[in-house]
């Protein structure tokens, strides 16, 4: 059976996941396939960290906003690829600020061309700001006010990810119940490295 005819819903993709080698080698033409295979995505992963750890590869080439156009543009080209009809894309805004963009802008950046792509392929899709375990009380904080900063546009939730086995959610604490307290829709990824317990 081919299920690429099926329509299909992607509830849960990281842009920063989601690189194919073709965006990977128009932003650094350096990198080869090989490179790619090793260090963008691994070709195996025993557990959770070892996945992030290709994920911060990717994000070393997600930093202007060409680089955050091109990789959206290319996730939507995937999406379309496999007959996806709705996507909640989710990002962490502050891991795209070392060549001097705001967290602001990179959730204007992201938000306009997901509009732009959303319009060109007819895939509906709505964006998810994620906070990080390993990040400050303020780090979260602030990602949480630019989810209500963005309320009406695509943005459409706030989410924790990362290293949820060597991080306790104490620093997140306060950004949830902001969350709460602003209708703020919310994720969170729990269960994946402490098991069901943890939920």
């Amino acid at each position: 059976m081919n299920y690429n005819k099926n329509c299909k819903v992607e509830l849960h993709i990281h842009l920063d996941c989601s690189l194919s080698y073709e965006v990977v080698k128009k932003i650094n033409p350096k990198i080869t396939k090989t490179i790619y295979i090793n260090e963008f995505v691994g070709s195996s992963c025993s557990c959770l960290n070892d996945y992030i750890k290709y994920a911060d590869r990717a994000v070393e080439i997600m930093q202007s906003e060409e680089e955050l156009e091109l990789v959206t543009i290319d996730l939507f080209n995937q999406l379309k690829k496999d007959n996806v009809v709705y996507a909640e894309i989710r990002f962490a805004p502050l891991l795209h600020v070392k060549k001097g963009l705001s967290p602001n802008q990179v959730v204007k950046i992201i938000s306009e061309i997901t509009n732009k792509e959303s319009n060109r392929t007819g895939i509906e899709a709505g964006l998810i700001l994620c906070t990080l375990r390993h990040f400050s009380k303020e780090m979260s904080d602030q990602t949480v006010s630019l989810v209500n900063d963005f309320k009406g546009t695509n943005v459409i939730g706030f989410d924790i990810a990362a290293d949820e086995a060597g991080y306790p959610l104490n620093n997140h604490i306060e950004a949830f119940e902001f969350a709460k307290n602003n209708n703020i829709p919310c994720t969170a990824h729990a269960g994946e490295a402490l098991g069901a317990e943890s939920v």
